[in-house]
């Protein structure tokens, strides 16, 4: 049956719990778009994750805070209908300060997230993976994970700290530790660069991990299972759909404006039937043609 005609109820975080709980890592990759998410569900992923930089680059923006929280979250609920999957989400630095948070909370939650990610730069934000990022301070943080775990009802928190890129692994851990005692869930230490640092890290930081596997970066590429034993609960591959769908678009439209046609790139594209498998188009015509049938007399 179409994802249209489920009946569902929310408890997207005890289900990321429940993930989170297991033996296996989660695997999570990005879903840009809501078809890129049915799709991920179709090859069997459990999770999924909206990042902030594909987010931003969907609307022609760059990853410097400027899309609002009801912008996010309109596009969560219409992930979370369609695909009914735990979404963790990338609210970047929570929408504003410590008094924000809540009005954050409360969108998330009604828009079906399981998790959010929120970290600790300054705004405006930028990628992990690039240079002049500013943090606030420890404590700055760890007000705002305080207001979260106050307002919020089942939603989780993982936060992430930008603390190695400018003050080195121990400051890191040392915020981790930090923002676990304040309330977080769950920890995502961004840019770590060697497997001794991944394994350090999940030493000294007892709650669930996660590691980004970007494309790019400053982290070099980990099999899941790699970072699965060394203590990770988590995985992210936050832009590839992204990526991987623009640099398609774009060979198939150079092949149109040089040789004024598309053909010869035809056995590329995702056919007819496999995009109406992956709608389940036949499933609503069998539901329009049940209710047709009813009768009510």
């Amino acid at each position: 049956m179409p994802w249209m005609f489920d009946k569902r109820e929310y408890n997207a975080p005890e289900r990321m719990k429940a993930l989170l709980a297991g033996k296996e890592i989660v695997q999570t990759p990005g879903a840009h778009d809501v078809l890129t998410g049915l799709l991920a569900k179709k090859i069997g992923f459990q999770a999924l994750y909206i990042s902030g930089a594909a987010f931003s680059a969907s609307r022609g923006m760059p990853d410097i805070g400027y899309f609002t929280v009801t912008e996010l979250s309109d596009y969560v609920r219409g992930l979370y209908q369609a695909t009914n999957l735990p979404i963790l989400v990338d609210v970047d630095t929570g929408f504003g300060e410590v008094v924000h948070i809540p009005r954050m909370v409360l969108e998330m939650e009604g828009a079906g997230a399981a998790m959010v990610q929120m970290e600790d730069q300054k705004l405006p934000k930028k990628c992990g993976h690039l240079e002049g990022k500013e943090l606030v301070t420890g404590d700055e943080m760890c007000r705002k994970i305080e207001a979260f775990a106050k307002t919020r009802n089942k939603l989780m928190l993982l936060a992430r700290t930008d603390a190695h890129a400018m003050y080195g692994i121990e400051e890191a851990i040392k915020r981790a530790k930090m923002y676990v005692n304040a309330g977080a869930d769950a920890i995502f230490p961004e840019a770590l660069k060697t497997e001794a640092e991944f394994k350090q890290f999940a030493a000294e930081v007892k709650v669930p991990l996660l590691a980004n596997m970007t494309e790019f970066g400053k982290t070099p590429y980990f099999k899941a299972k790699d970072l699965e034993s060394w203590g990770y609960k988590l995985v992210i591959y936050p832009v590839t759909s992204l990526r991987s769908q623009m640099k398609a678009v774009e060979r198939v439209f150079t092949a149109i404006k040089n040789d004024g046609s598309q053909e010869a790139e035809v056995k590329n594209m995702q056919t007819r039937q496999e995009l109406y498998d992956l709608l389940d188009y036949a499933g609503y015509g069998e539901f329009d043609e049940g209710v047709a049938k009813s009768k009510f007399i």
